[in-house]
């Protein structure tokens, strides 16, 4: 796509991919690439501006990641954010040492020159700090734009060069004026005009795929879940009849939800699409006999899922292609750069060495979840379909903590139902991003009728969230609560016991495993 294009160099930090959705938000393109990206491809790729990110090292160290300094005199506009602040001054013969005081949290910022990326922000604001080195002494030629009490630099800037940097976080909530310092780097020396909508991105990313196919045929992981429907929808209008949609059902899915994407987007539903339900429940099931740590079950189930649809594409004939609805987060989560992987998602990191299609379409990779659900509108998606409740590949399997069986999956799919019930019935699930039921692998004595019971807990779960990147635990009423717990426990056999999870985004995910 001829688009214009803020890159984000990742240089580890925990918040990397939130530059990216405020980037987006501001209406400009932006793509997260790892360090190690070489010069030559940055710049081949022409982007409007660069944005270096935090990081948990100390620059200083000669073991920390560093990037050509050549980078800074490229002409490309640059913010440095944290790490990134502390690598363009570093780079450019300023003075990074160890903070005397380390600042983290929200702290009042005052700003010094309100002239370039700072110029809507208030004289004094609240940003988020979370540094324990600091820019001792600015670069020749930068003019210090904001401090702290004990951060002489918090921001600076060489405006001939465009090269600006920051030591707090604007793309954190907590940043009460985050968003324009990015907006004014975006839409200021970057030049941008905000050409991200999502109308352009569905019409050029269905030419780009009918340009791809040509006359091939290609194989769509339908699970019935946002993404993927998205993408097979997407893909239907790209190349029509040479889609075929195969749907397993791996036995790990809600209740009833299999019968009801069939009902979607089987051959009576609304879509013309090539539609393949497999019931594989057993197969699953057998595979996954006795695995209980959350790595394995995802990479198992990936790689099943892999094997089933090769031997679909076998029957089908020549088929070339695979689609899937991976999406950006899963990418980032599965790892980037030198970013830590948080789990592994079956349709990323959890993909086996040996795939035997001649190439993967993820229409979706580089789309956020709220992204996608716009697409799905553009694409006239019903609203009902678009903004369901998102669902895991993996399924049951990850709500399930240890070894998965039959029963188990009966259990948590009883749970599950109740919950949603009570929570539509509550009129809460328009408010809520994400809720459901998992399985535990505690069990705990209880009684029940006068009698002993030893049986297992289940956990309920539900957030609030924008992008499904950080999220935090709804507050539900009790009453809801309560009336859930009690109806599992009289309702579900072999569940004695009820927990709500309070836990946010980090420091847990939102699935269990």
């Amino acid at each position: 796509m001829n688009k214009e294009l803020i890159i984000v160099l990742d240089f580890g930090g925990q918040y990397n991919q939130l530059i990216a959705r405020r980037v987006r938000e501001a209406g400009v393109y932006c793509e997260v690439h790892p360090y190690t990206m070489p010069l030559d491809e940055l710049k081949a790729k022409n982007p409007r501006g660069i944005i270096l990110t935090g990081g948990p090292n100390s620059v200083y160290d000669m073991e920390s990641p560093h990037y050509d300094k050549a980078l800074f005199s490229a002409g490309i506009p640059i913010l440095g954010i944290c790490y990134g602040a502390q690598l363009v001054a570093w780079a450019l013969d300023g003075k990074v040492e160890t903070a005397p005081v380390s600042e983290y949290g929200k702290t009042e910022i005052t700003i010094e020159n309100k002239d370039g990326i700072l110029r809507d922000v208030d004289d004094s604001t609240i940003m988020w700090m979370s540094h324990t080195d600091y820019i001792a002494k600015a670069p020749a030629g930068f003019a210090v734009t904001a401090s702290t009490p004990v951060c002489p630099v918090a921001a600076m800037e060489n405006a001939e060069a465009k090269i600006y940097a920051v030591q707090f976080h604007p793309e954190v909530t907590h940043s009460v004026q985050g968003t324009e310092v990015l907006s004014a780097f975006v839409y200021g020396p970057c030049g941008c005009k905000g050409d991200w909508k999502m109308d352009a991105f569905v019409e050029n990313t269905i030419a780009e795929i009918r340009a791809k196919v040509g006359n091939g045929k290609a194989l769509c992981a339908l699970s019935g879940g946002v993404d993927s429907s998205v993408a097979a929808v997407m893909m239907s209008k790209a190349i029509g009849k040479q889609l075929t949609c195969v749907f397993v059902d791996h036995g790990l899915l809600r209740k009833n939800e299999g019968d009801e994407v069939e009902a979607v987007f089987g051959p009576e539903g609304p879509y013309d699409l090539n539609f393949i339900r497999v019931n594989a429940q057993q197969r699953f099931y057998d595979k996954l006999a006795g695995v209980t740590e959350p790595e394995e079950k995802r990479k198992i189930i990936g790689e099943e899922f892999i094997r089933v649809f090769e031997e679909e594409a076998q029957k089908i004939g020549a088929v070339d292609f695979l689609v899937q609805g991976t999406i950006y987060p899963d990418i980032i989560e599965s790892g980037l750069g030198d970013s830590a992987v948080i789990k592994s998602h079956h349709n990323v990191g959890g993909l086996p060495d040996y795939v035997d299609f001649k190439e993967i379409i993820e229409p979706l990779r580089m789309l956020f979840k709220d992204e996608v659900r716009r697409a799905g509108l553009e694409l006239g998606i019903p609203e009902y379909l678009v903004f369901r409740q998102p669902f895991p590949g993996p399924g049951l399997g990850i709500r399930i903590v240890g070894d998965v069986t039959a029963e188990k999956v009966k259990l948590v799919q009883d749970a599950d139902a109740i919950y949603r019930e009570e929570i539509a019935a509550a009129g809460l699930d328009k408010e809520i991003n994400q809720y459901f039921a998992a399985l535990t692998n505690m069990r705990s004595v209880g009684v029940m009728g006068d009698f002993r019971t030893y049986d297992y807990a289940v956990a309920l779960r539900a957030v609030t969230t924008s992008d499904f990147m950080t999220a935090e635990a709804a507050k539900l009423p009790w009453e809801v609560i309560e009336k859930v717990t009690t109806r599992i426990i009289n309702e579900v056999d072999h569940v004695n016991r009820v927990f709500y999870d309070c836990t946010g985004k980090p420091p847990g995910t939102i699935e269990f495993e």
